[in-house]
């Protein structure tokens, strides 16, 4: 169950950092490159929701769900 939580809070941050991500493109229309645009993307907060979503995503996607890490004596 919680890989399903964690699953969704992952699309969830993807999904609104990568809105933000193509709203901030009307930058280049005013004149920033590409260089530019990529360097004030890499500041803003609400565009890195993208990594951590695609990162709480694979963490959901790989854990198996019979593995425990415990120690058994």
């Amino acid at each position: 169950m919680w890989r399903f939580f964690v699953f969704l809070l992952g699309f969830s941050f993807t999904l609104m950092g990568l809105i933000f991500v193509i709203c901030y493109l009307n930058l280049i229309t005013i004149g920033y490159n590409f260089k530019e645009y990529l360097h004030f993307i890499s500041r803003k907060f609400e565009c890195l929701q993208v990594l951590l979503g695609i990162l709480l995503m694979s963490v959901a996607l790989y854990t198996k769900k019979g593995e425990r890490n415990e120690l058994y004596l």
